[in-house]
């Protein structure tokens, strides 16, 4: 008998929406960021490191077709009938002239079997010229932006290098929203100067956002990153299994109930992850919150209202 999941998840968001199985496969296509590439920064986010989410098909040394067409390869021999989405992951996929952009979206959804795309991106780097495109394109394919938001609080933007404001953030879901696109947001949870009731906070901040999905990640130090340097000179507090399976619980009971939840935890190659290493696979971690959240009695949103009430 299946568990009953005390959230929303997102396998059954995306059965609501398309009427087959789906697998994201994952694209290098080929952008940077401007805070890698001096329009408003170097080095990028302190702590990231785009290799340690791209599987081995994934490289801008191969067309968008081809990376495309392996990633099916690799996910057919299991999944025959699988329809796919195809994801623009590294980096800022929307770091172009809109033309660029069409072609390689329009690129991608030329691939047999490929239902629609989803888009990761930065809240500065998208304009209302390619909204409306992606509105359009939306009327007959599936179409989901994603949003590196992070963190709510403003000094930890700065702290982590990037280059936006909160402000940006809520201004650019809004707006995504407002054009009837499929909205989703990125958070990390452990970033360096925030304690437990900053993160809380930002719960109660998330969930004034139209958001339709949001991930929540660890913070996790990667090899060769400036959060690596950082974390080594000066060494900050990381979660163990425990306190952040604690933290998230509390965490969602404070989110909009009607968000979709898409993932909880980040799996980074052991070749690279520095700390913390829980030796947990995500599916791993998953049945041990499921567990936590059955064990408590916690719900996504139970808290929402209250704080709704307080803050109005």
């Amino acid at each position: 008998m299946a568990q009953e999941l005390h959230y929303n998840d997102f396998g059954s968001w995306i059965k609501a929406k398309l009427p087959f199985k789906v697998q994201k496969i994952s694209i290098n296509a080929g952008f940077t960021c401007p805070n890698r590439d001096g329009r408003i920064s170097y080095g990028g986010c302190t702590f990231c490191d785009n290799s340690t989410f791209s599987p081995a098909y994934c490289s801008n040394n191969k067309s968008i077709k081809e990376q495309l067409q392996e990633g099916k390869m690799f996910f057919s021999k299991k999944y025959p009938e699988m329809k796919y989405l195809a994801y623009f992951q590294a980096y800022t996929n929307t770091y172009e002239s809109v033309d660029t952009l069409k072609f390689k979206y329009e690129q991608a959804l030329s691939v047999e079997d490929v239902v629609g795309i989803v888009i990761g991106t930065r809240p500065d780097c998208i304009d209302e010229s390619l909204l409306q495109y992606l509105q359009q394109l939306g009327r007959e394919r599936f179409v989901l932006i994603e949003y590196g938001i992070e963190s709510t609080n403003e000094t930890t933007l700065k702290r982590i290098n990037r280059g936006h404001t909160y402000q940006c953030s809520k201004d650019i879901v809004q707006l995504t929203h407002d054009y009837g696109i499929l909205t989703g947001g990125h958070v990390i949870l452990g970033l360096p100067g925030e304690d437990r009731n900053s993160m809380l906070k930002q719960a109660d901040d998330i969930s004034r956002l139209p958001l339709d999905l949001l991930k929540i990640h660890q913070l996790q130090i990667i090899t060769g990153t400036e959060m690596a340097r950082e974390y080594q000179e000066h060494p900050f507090h990381l979660f163990n299994v425990e306190e952040y399976i604690e933290l998230l619980a509390e965490y969602i009971t404070r989110l909009n109930p009607t968000i979709t939840l898409d993932r909880f935890v980040s799996q980074s190659p052991e070749n690279k992850l520095i700390a913390p290493r829980w030796g947990l696979k995500n599916y791993q971690f998953t049945n041990l919150f499921n567990n936590y959240l059955q064990q408590k009695g916690i719900y996504q949103g139970q808290k929402y209202c209250s704080f709704e009430h307080i803050n109005s």
